[in-house]
């Protein structure tokens, strides 16, 4: 098969240019040809590279052109788009359906209902938007970088192509990472026949880990929608004597490092892939405390490749990523109290944490493996394209329906 993926990379590279690169080699190591068309946006640079930029948000007839050339090129079976904001711009599926080829687009955020694709404002979930034909309350708020002119023109862009029905219409499948973003995409005005459910992965790290290091494990951003402060406050009334170790970089790290001299909280920074792994083999539980509904968190998928559970905040994806009881536990989102009782439990329960080891492992090599990712695309491309695939799938992959 023929695979154009179109990505619009990011200022500050992220789990997005991640995902789009792992995909694009998976595919390749099974024979696939596949071409990446990008953007970048170290392109828009001064006022007026803004103002361009802005202008295009909404249609961008170069970025149109820019696609069927590359189309008519490469001839693709199909058009894969992880991300067209803002450069590239929903003109690009018009480019495909004038050449007649199938798109599936990823959504790994929740760009199409929400003017800052993450449905927080204030340091608190917000769904004002969802459901709302122009989400104007993202443009009361100044919701997108905290600039109004910048959220009229992503609310414009969700407005305008809502009435086009571009959603609808010139977008085949999209892919939603998690039940509960497919459930709120949905909710947002998506079509619920044409939205899929399919994880991202993370290579086999070979075997869990045993946990035997006695301390529990952050990675991530350390800013205030990751739930830092109800994290460092949450260690703070714990009576037992567990350390925590954070590893990562943000606005709030010179805080974190602050509190982590001569106490039980330890910061290391930022960390390369292995050196997490490693920590995560030896540590007794990951805490994911993010105050936001999150749409797919790899660390969660790194945590359970090596069969660490996860103790998460029990509102959006992680609710329905992390089983409550089976491969982690959940506590109310921002209680830097519920997280201190549910830290003593752990503590107090190690039993109960091997058998969680197990389940994490398990919950891993069921949904997040490589070739469970590659048998779940498959399917969703053979949808679109109408070809017979040799891949053996089970009926958790493909097209969610209700």
């Amino acid at each position: 098969m023929r695979v154009l993926q179109l990505h619009n990379q990011y200022q500050q590279a992220g789990g997005e240019d991640v995902v789009v690169r792992a995909e694009r080699e998976l595919l390749g190591s099974h024979g696939h040809e596949v071409d990446l068309l990008e953007a970048d946006n170290a392109e828009i640079v001064g006022f007026s590279g803004k103002v361009k930029a802005a202008l295009g948000t909404i249609y961008s007839p170069a970025a149109k052109a820019r696609v069927a050339a590359r189309i008519a090129a490469f001839q693709p079976d199909l058009v894969h788009v992880h991300n067209f904001f803002p450069l590239l711009s929903p003109s690009v599926y018009y480019a495909c359906r004038e050449a007649r080829v199938p798109v599936v687009q990823t959504l790994h955020n929740y760009r199409l209902i929400c003017p800052n694709a993450l449905l927080l404002r204030s340091g608190r979930p917000c769904e004002e938007c969802v459901g709302k034909s122009v989400p104007w309350p993202g443009l009361l708020h100044a919701c997108y970088r905290g600039s109004r002119a910048g959220s009229a023109a992503v609310a414009a862009m969700i407005g305008v192509h809502r009435q086009m029905g571009t959603w609808m219409n010139a977008v085949d499948v999209f892919i939603a990472a998690t039940n509960f973003s497919r459930d709120k995409l949905i909710e947002g005005g998506l079509p619920a026949e044409k939205v899929a459910v399919k994880p991202n992965f993370v290579p086999d790290p070979g075997s869990a880990g045993d946990g035997r290091g006695g301390f529990a494990l952050f990675v991530g951003r350390l800013s205030q929608e990751k739930g830092i402060a109800t994290l460092l406050s949450a260690w703070e009334r714990t009576n037992c004597a567990i350390p925590l170790k954070l590893a990562g970089d943000g606005p709030l790290a010179g805080k974190v490092a602050r509190r982590a001299v001569g106490g039980r909280i330890q910061y290391f920074g930022v960390q390369p892939r292995g050196e997490i792994l490693e920590l995560m083999r030896k540590a007794a539980f990951l805490v994911f405390p993010s105050i936001g509904y999150e749409g797919l968190p790899m660390v969660i998928v790194e945590a359970f490749s090596s069969g660490l559970p996860v103790v998460a905040a029990g509102h959006g994806s992680m609710a329905s990523l992390v089983v409550n009881g089976r491969t982690g536990l959940h506590f109310r989102p921002g209680d830097a109290g519920d997280l201190a009782a549910k830290i003593e439990w752990v503590v107090a329960n190690p039993a109960e944490m091997v058998r969680m080891r197990r389940e994490a492992r398990a919950e891993y090599l069921a949904k997040y493996t490589p070739k469970r990712n590659y048998q779940m695309l498959m399917e969703i491309y053979d949808r679109v394209t109408g070809r017979k695939v040799a891949t053996p799938v089970t009926h958790h992959a493909g097209i969610a329906t209700r």
